[in-house]
Formats: structure tokens, sequence, C-alpha cells
């Protein structure tokens, strides 16, 4: 039996954490218990074995179509929970039981193919993104009389005429055909394709597979029943390869269908290659594939820097050296704690790539070599970002609450760098995201959302302040056009105004003899007023405060009508100018540091303002 103590996401065979650009959610989730689905076949309850204990994991993903579009109202099942997504396609599921080395998530919606997928789970938050398949059809033949159907890529599948229901009952009637290949070449595969590249092969074993290629097929009939083959009947398939396979593709090779019961591969009969495409016999339907295998091992890969520091989201690639297979590169993304899992062949030796997540940077920051390995193990991997002043390791915390100023205690967080985002659970009303950033645009967003009410933070833009940036707390309250929100004292007291703010900017203010924004609030009779003169030439940027007294300086400085007034004098803040927009859009500022209260004692205070521009 195999035992990953390593917190990971799995690789196998260029499986990508999600990542994609949608819309906020509006509704509500529900989530209820459902009875674990245990497989009854002796065989499946002896291959189970090898998965480990019964452990409760979380899970955070997202559900897509093949425009990569959001698909919400999808019916998620994990263990023995279920949910279904929101408006963005984001589903939460905690405390599932799963296995410690194996976790199946299904995804279901009416008009889409069944999906799915399987991981190596952590003791963390689980992330994953699966892209339903549209149940488009592509011919409507009539029972009792043989059939080919053809996509124009010349996949098929020879149907032999004789259908069963779900009862095994024998139908008669018109027979819909939904049909998709899977093409390995395609970099939206491994979104597409159900479980992993996990199987067992004839013998019971454990195997990872390498694809040559998959057929998807579906029967429906006249009442939108499943069908399948009847009993002692065989249908013929045709999967094309891709010409890059060609060369390495064997004269033979075993066929695997995927079980949806138990969440992994299964060997059954051969396909042997006649031309350009694989060509083999199966006795009932599911998603087919044409794989050689490989027994495997479980490899976790820590990642850090030259302190130590954990380097969460960055790419890690492994090239399989050994093999004639066009595409022999396992990926994956670390975790929060610098670490991925996976299967790869046993006894081979490796080359290992480590790659910043959203590629700002094309080579690689880290090469090297690893195994080979004939049983588990750790690897170690140091990442000298030192030596690289284009790479910046950066951490951005912050607290969630709802509209009555509680605690979120079920939702996440949605970051927006470079065009790629970044997701994470919000537990206890708190987050903490890390990563990786190019030192040339230190600009990124954030929103927040309340899984539970359905409320939002909407999105906000900062600037980072490495190493950790701290964005205080935001408020989901869809409600909330604009807000002056900030603490002092980690809380101990807080200021947040939603009304009557007034925001200004002047391309050039005579008094200030600069670019001049002007902003004043107030609530519960306490009041807030900031003034900050800018650079000329670029208004967004970091600040310092600004003194009155140095002819020229620019800066922000703010002051406060309540028990925690500021010393001019004495204050230590950094604010980040992140967005300037017109009139009607927002102006972003969020700033955080030290300032002497008059009588000298010192406070800590993290702000954020999201207003309004008024002129």
């Amino acid at each position: 039996m195999k035992s990953i103590t390593k917190l990971s996401l799995f690789l196998i065979f260029s499986l990508f954490l999600f990542s994609c650009e949608s819309d906020p959610f509006e509704d509500q989730i529900n989530e209820q218990q459902n009875e674990p689905e245990n497989p009854t076949n002796p065989a499946d309850k002896e291959f189970e074995k090898n998965f480990g204990i019964e452990v409760n994991r979380d899970f955070l993903g997202k559900i897509i179509n093949k425009n990569k579009n959001p698909l919400s109202g999808v019916e998620i099942k994990i263990g023995d929970k279920t949910t279904q997504t929101n408006a963005e396609g984001i589903f939460i599921i905690k405390n599932a039981t799963v296995f410690e080395e194996f976790a199946y998530i299904k995804a279901s919606k009416i008009g889409f193919i069944k999906g799915s997928r399987s991981i190596i789970p952590t003791s963390g938050t689980n992330k994953v993104e699966i892209m339903l398949l549209e149940e488009n059809v592509i011919q409507t033949i009539s029972s009792g009389n043989e059939a080919t159907i053809s996509l124009p890529n010349n996949a098929s599948v020879k149907l032999p005429g004789d259908y069963i229901d779900e009862n095994k009952n024998a139908y008669t009637g018109d027979v819909q055909v939904i049909m998709h290949h899977l093409d390995p070449s395609n970099d939206n595969m491994n979104l597409q394709m159900p479980g992993m590249l996990y199987a067992a092969d004839e013998n019971n074993e454990e195997q990872i597979l390498e694809s040559y290629g998959m057929l998807a097929i579906e029967l429906r009939g006249d009442e939108g029943q499943d069908l399948n083959l009847a009993e002692g009947t065989t249908a013929e398939i045709t999967i094309p390869l891709a010409s890059e396979l060609l060369q390495s593709a064997p004269n033979s090779i075993p066929l695997w269908y995927f079980d949806e019961t138990t969440g992994y591969w299964k060997e059954e009969g051969q396909a042997t290659l006649q031309g350009n495409s694989y060509v083999g016999e199966v006795a009932h339907f599911s998603f087919w594939n044409c794989d050689v295998n490989f027994p495997s091992v479980n490899i976790c890969i820590n990642l850090v820097d030259n302190n130590g520091n954990p380097i969460a989201n960055a790419s890690v690639n492994l090239t399989h050296n050994n093999s004639s297979y066009p595409y022999p590169t396992s990926s994956g993304a670390t975790d929060a704690n610098g670490n991925v899992c996976g299967l790869i062949p046993s006894n081979e030796t490796l080359t290992l790539e480590v790659y910043k997540y959203d590629m700002c940077i094309t080579k690689a920051l880290y090469i090297g070599t690893i195994g080979p390995y004939n049983s588990d193990s750790n690897e170690t991997v140091v990442i000298n970002t030192s030596n690289n002043p284009s790479i910046i390791n950066q951490t951005i915390s912050g607290t969630i609450k709802d509209c009555n100023g509680n605690l979120v205690t079920n939702g996440f967080v949605k970051l927006n760098y470079r065009n790629h985002s970044y997701y994470d659970l919000v537990n206890n009303g708190s987050y903490q995201i890390n990563m990786l950033s190019c030192s040339v645009n230190q600009n990124f967003s954030i929103e927040g959302f309340d899984y539970t009410s359905s409320q939002i933070t909407g999105e906000i833009n900062y600037t980072f302040t490495p190493p950790l940036t701290s964005l205080g707390t935001l408020t989901t309250c869809n409600s909330n056009q604009e807000f002056i929100q900030y603490d002092i004292d980690s809380g101990a007291e807080s200021f947040f105004a939603l009304t009557d703010i007034d925001a200004t900017f002047d391309t050039f203010n005579q008094a200030f003899n600069g670019p001049f924004i002007g902003m004043s609030a107030c609530h519960s009779q306490n009041c807030f007023y900031l003034i900050g003169v800018l650079n000329s030439t670029q208004y967004t940027g970091t600040y310092d405060n600004y003194d009155l007294n140095t002819p020229g300086d620019t800066g922000f400085s703010f002051t406060q009508e309540w028990a925690y007034k500021v010393d001019l004098s004495s204050t230590n803040i950094t604010f980040n100018l992140s967005k300037l927009g017109n009139v009607g859009d927002y102006i972003d500022i969020n700033f955080s540091g030290t300032y002497n209260d008059p009588q000298g004692n010192p406070h800590t205070i993290t702000g954020v303002i999201h207003v309004l521009r008024d002129q």
C-alpha cells in the first residue's frame, strides 16, 4: 500500500491547475449529504487497497464548457457529499470523505456528457477544473440495423443494431448517437477526459497510461434513456492518430475503458493499427482509450526558495526521457505549501523544469534531473530566487466579512494577475495566497465571494507590497458600490464608510503644485480625510507620506476625527494607488503602516479605498 504524506496536487500527463476569467455568481448553493458509492466487485475492493485510509478533505473547483465559459448548476459529487456550481462555475465542498491517495470528483449537468476528475488529495484545499462536453447528437439511427457513425476526422463507431436500456431490457426504436474524439495533441484533452491517466491492468495492477487517443460514445433512446449494446454483441471503434503520434505508435495497443463507478481506467481488449487509426472491438460504451502503460510510483516534490519559504503556484514539468511518446511530460502546479505530487514511471530518470505559473518569463527558473525511483519518494528542490531579480515571492492575505460585519465562513477569493486567476478558500474569514510575480508588473485585482449568501466584494485593484501584501478587511455586499475601510491595531478599532464619500482629482492643483486627489467620508460621527499629491508623469504607483514642508514632495496624508487621531509627524504608511479612473469610475488605494496618536501611543493601520470619482 502506498502512503503520501505530503500536501500535493497530482501530476499526471499534462494536467493543469484551473485558471479562467468569469462573471460574479448569484446562485445560492445547497450542500447535502449522500451515501458514498462503494464498489462491490471483489477486484475493485482489492484494487481499492492502493488508495490508503479514508480521510476528510476540502475541495474548490471550477466547471467550464468547451469555450472555457463557466457552467452553473452542475451537480458535483465527492465521496459522501454533493453540491452545485454557482454562476461563476465554482463549487466548494468541505470535509468530503475520500481516500488518502485517491479522490474521485464527478460532475453532471443536463445537456452534457458526465465529467469527472480523479486526484491524489491534499490535506489543504484541493483545486480542480473540469471541462464538460456537450451532448451533441451526431446522428439518429434505427435499432435493428447495422450503422456506422463517423466524425469529420474519421473517428467512428460501427454499431451492430441490438441495444438494451438501463434495466437490461431489449430496446427497439430510434437511437441518438453522441460521440467525441479526444486528441492528445489538443491542450484541452486533460480538462475533458474523465478521471486521470491511472488504471488497473488485466491483472488488477496499478498502471499509468500514455494516451494515443480517446473516444467517448453515449447512446440515447426515444425518451432520453441511456442505452448500451445488447449482451453478446460488440461494436467496432476507430480512433484516428495525430500525425506526430504515428512514428511511435505500436502495431497493437491495449484498450482501456473508464469505469464511472470506481473513477479509474480498466484494461479490456486490444486495438490494432490500421493506416493512421487504431481499430478495436468493444462490448459496451463509456470513454475508450488507446494507451501504452507503465508501472508507477508516487513522487512528491517540494519547492522552496533559498530562505526555505515555499514556492506556491509554480508550474512543475517532468519530462520522461526514456519515452518515445511525443508528449512525455507530466505537469502540475505547486500548492500553498510548495508541494506537488503524482504518479510517474518507475525506474526512470526525469528532467525537472520549474516555470513561473503565468509565464511572465519564458525560460525555466530551474532545470535539473531526478530519479530513478523504484518506490514512493519525496524530493525537495531549492529555487534560488535571489539570483533572478525579475521574480518576487509574494504573500497576499486579508479578511472577508459579510454585509452584517460577520466573518465569512464559507467563501473564496479570486486574485487576477497577468491574465491568470488564482483561487483560494476563505476559512473563518481569512485567506492567504502565495505566488510569484514579475518585478515589471506589480498590479493585481482581487474579488471576495460569500458562497452561502451569494454576495461579492466586486473587483478591487491593488499593488503588491512584497514580501507581504495585507489587504485588510473586505466586505461581500452586492449593494456596496464604493467604500472606505480600514482597521487599526488588527481590528481593535475599525472605520467603514459606504455613503456620502466625496472623491475628486485635479490634474494640477495650484496649492499643492501638482496632480491632486482629495477625499472625505464620515460614518457614525467619525470622519476620514485624505489628500494625495501625485507624480506628474505616472499617477498610479507606490507613495509614502506627504510632507507639506518639503517643496515638490509627493505622497498621501490622512487625518481622522475620532478617538484614534493621527500625529502627522509620526506616520510611516505606504499607499498604493493602483487605479485612477475617469469621473464615474473607481479610484483604488490600499495602505498599511504605523503612526502615533497625539498622546504618543503607537498604532498599526491597514485599509482599502474603493470609491467612485466624483470630478
